[in-house]
């Protein structure tokens, strides 16, 4: 793709490509099942033009890697796609060998092939034909995939922007099997389908929501209203703090308007 000065680069992300082996021109196994059971998001509403948010937890259903999920139609370039049942992971690029190693773990036999790719995160504020809005929450804006591309990077500008929307993501925020996967407000988020059957972290995570009771949540806080013992990671150039919080102390902070109805939400439910 070439220099579009509205559509920028994330180089902060890579793309982790997930295909099945062809043997005897036949496919080997099912990319999509694979994933089913790992993955807190359902694989059946990853399809063209609507890519997912997700995750893979620990057994305790703690955060180890999120990931916006992409179809291969999502693929343009064929030499990439190769085949329709490849699914493509978008992921944080420092931790993207990690994940590789432990997708591969959980292989075992199958005839799948795990692979980073060099292709380009797109990123836009705005609706470009070649971009879909962001899967969490469309004020985040449009993303895609791409071969190549000769574009800026605007990792810094989306970092900014992201968190000015209270939306965190990556370890350096989420933890690494620190934090539950529903304490990152991952239901908000669209990150966890509760309709799809077991994967690895599911009870915890089952739990948690049918008793309507999440305590804590990461949060998005100003400099200002930081409590050191909750923090996270504070981005002093942003004036920005990133906390886990007892949700009983929100009242007193300052929330994007979607995590205020979220508690407000589970209040209701509680009472």
């Amino acid at each position: 793709m070439t220099e579009n000065s509205d559509i920028k680069q994330l180089n902060n992300r890579s793309v982790v490509k997930i295909s099945p082996q062809i043997i005897d021109g036949a496919i080997s196994d099912n990319v999509r099942d694979f994933l089913q059971g790992l993955l807190t998001q359902d694989m059946r509403k990853v399809a063209a033009g609507t890519p997912q948010y997700g995750a893979l937890l620990s057994a305790q259903g703690k955060v180890l890697f999120d990931m916006i999920i992409w179809d291969a139609e999502d693929v343009k370039d064929a030499d990439i796609k190769q085949s329709a049942n490849c699914i493509f992971l978008d992921v944080e690029a420092q931790y993207v060998d990690e994940l590789i190693k432990k997708l591969s773990l959980y292989r075992l036999r199958r005839k799948i092939t795990i692979e980073r790719t060099e292709m380009a995160v797109l990123w836009s504020l705005h609706h470009h034909d070649q971009l879909t809005a962001d899967p969490r929450m469309e004020a985040l804006g449009y993303r895609g995939l791409s071969a190549s591309c000769d574009c800026s990077d605007a990792t810094d500008i989306w970092r900014k922007h992201r968190l000015s929307q209270g939306v965190v993501e990556g370890r350096d925020e989420l933890g690494h099997e620190k934090h539950l996967w529903l304490e990152c407000n991952a239901i908000e988020l669209n990150g966890v389908a509760f309709d799809k059957g077991c994967y690895v972290g599911q009870e915890n995570t089952a739990r948690m929501n049918w008793r309507s009771k999440i305590n804590r949540r990461i949060v998005v806080l100003p400099l200002a209203e930081a409590d050191a013992k909750r923090q996270i990671i504070a981005y002093d150039d942003l004036g920005l703090s990133v906390e886990h919080r007892r949700v009983e102390d929100f009242d007193a902070l300052t929330l994007p308007n979607w995590l205020k109805a979220a508690v407000k939400q589970d209040e209701g439910a509680e009472g």
